[in-house]
């Protein structure tokens, strides 16, 4: 395969999740071919109707101008997709063991697909969240079963993109991590990302996969570090916001991820803390401070639970409305959410539950207790409730007309899991008001 500076390559992405998806669309708007391979089939049909499985912003356009334009397609044949295709990035799912360690079947799969179908030149890369030493596993898979003498390289390229921002993220990225040994690999992805304005950060494929974990893990103990505080602040009773702003002033510490609240959920932080766990203890280092950061975070949802209980005090019986369930706004993702915690917990309480969350499709999958029930609006979650919890910090709830809500409520009482509201106004507008650390 020669190698093309200004013009398109023939990319398959192989996974059409969260992270496939929103990639195979950007590298479709980069000027690619693009096949988006998936074995699931029904996705892939519902994809060929230009029916999304989730909501990311911005992607549903991408994906119908560029599916339209021909640089975009779908197809449920792996085999046929990796045969077409001159770079192959996985993007399977890589879902956690009981034990903290990632399930690779998905990516053993492909690489056994690669194999079987090398009829050429082939870059496989490592778009997934992976272990480290996995691009060695994929190496020796393919050497092992190939049926022809084509040559194939194995490169990383973890993935850095937010649920919410994914396609922002991806044509404007902090950096572009590449792990490779090998040269030819190194100039053609290179070239995949030309025309991003981005820095590039060129290192072997253990280094790059040791990259993502450490960069999630990090992030998760910085909002961990946060929520220690917070409660520092409840028992001093000081406020969490202005200690973090003061903090983040600091160019050594900067003001990113220093907002305390319930805590952090979806996929990734929850399942990289436990794998990078997972892999150090495996290295032979018990990284003792991870295993902290994991208990802060999720005891942090009991604590709050717990403030609500010391309001209300007998929660059997009690209305509580729950505004906001995905685990960050703009995005249906539910995966492990804080919310599904928070409600769990009151609804083993006996209290009644009112949900709200403007992409509830997910989450009603989740909450079936016949004590659960789900509003059309976050009015109607609220009227006649003892407790209004807000849960992620959507646009429409930021902007909610709590003057409204007080009039319809049975008790004002504002219980902010994001510490999304001032405390002086919420007060001001006759709310008793419940926060972490503020």
């Amino acid at each position: 395969m020669s190698i093309k500076k200004n013009t398109g390559f023939k990319i398959c992405v192989v996974g059409a999740g969260h992270v496939g998806l929103p990639a195979a669309a950007c590298f479709a708007e980069l000027g690619h071919k693009v096949i988006c391979a998936d074995n699931d089939a029904k996705k892939i049909s519902a994809l060929k109707k230009l029916k999304m499985p989730f909501f990311e912003p911005d992607m549903e356009d991408l994906v119908v101008k560029n599916y339209k334009k021909g640089n975009l397609e779908f197809l449920s044949s792996l085999d046929e997709a990796i045969k077409r295709s001159e770079v192959i990035f996985i993007a399977v799912g890589t879902p956690p063991m009981p034990d903290g360690s990632a399930d690779l079947t998905a990516i053993e799969n492909v690489a056994h697909a690669v194999a079987r179908n090398l009829n050429g030149y082939k870059l496989v890369v490592e778009k997934s969240t992976v272990p480290v030493q996995t691009g060695r596993k994929i190496e020796e898979t393919i050497a092992r079963y190939k049926k022809t003498d084509a040559v194939c390289d194995v490169a990383s390229n973890p993935e850095f993109l937010r649920e919410g921002k994914a396609v922002s993220d991806f044509f404007y990225p902090d950096r572009i991590v590449i792990g490779t040994s090998s040269r030819r690999a190194e100039t053609i992805l290179r070239s995949i990302y030309a025309k991003l304005k981005a820095r590039i950060v060129v290192t072997d494929i253990n280094t790059a996969e040791l990259i993502k974990h450490a960069s999630n893990s990090f992030l998760a103990m910085k909002i961990s570090f946060i929520n220690a505080v917070s409660r520092v602040c409840d028992l001093a009773g000081a406020d969490v916001k202005k200690v973090a702003q003061a903090m983040g002033f600091d160019k050594r510490i900067s003001p990113h991820f220093l907002s305390a609240g319930i805590g952090w959920g979806g996929f990734c932080f929850p399942k990289d803390v436990e794998a990078f766990i997972y892999i150090s203890q495996k290295l032979g280092y018990d990284f003792n401070l991870l295993k902290e950061v994991r208990n802060v975070n999720y005891d942090q949802r009991k604590y709050f639970v717990n403030k609500i209980k010391e309001k209300l005090w007998v929660l059997k019986g009690k209305k509580i409305a729950v505004l906001g369930l995905s685990f960050k706004p703009d995005t249906d993702d539910m995966r492990f959410a804080p919310s599904i915690d928070i409600v769990e917990l009151l609804s083993r309480e006996g209290a009644e539950l009112f949900l709200y969350d403007p992409k509830p499709e997910e989450a009603k999958k989740i909450f079936t207790a016949k004590n659960i029930h789900f509003s059309k609006t976050a009015y109607d979650a609220a009227k006649g409730a003892d407790c209004v919890c807000f849960l992620t910090e959507w646009k429409g709830l930021l902007d909610i007309d709590l003057a409204k809500v007080r009039r319809i409520v049975n008790h004002p009482l504002i219980a902010d899991g994001r510490n999304m509201f001032n405390r002086a106004d919420i007060v001001a507008k006759g709310f008793e008001y419940i926060a972490l650390g503020a």
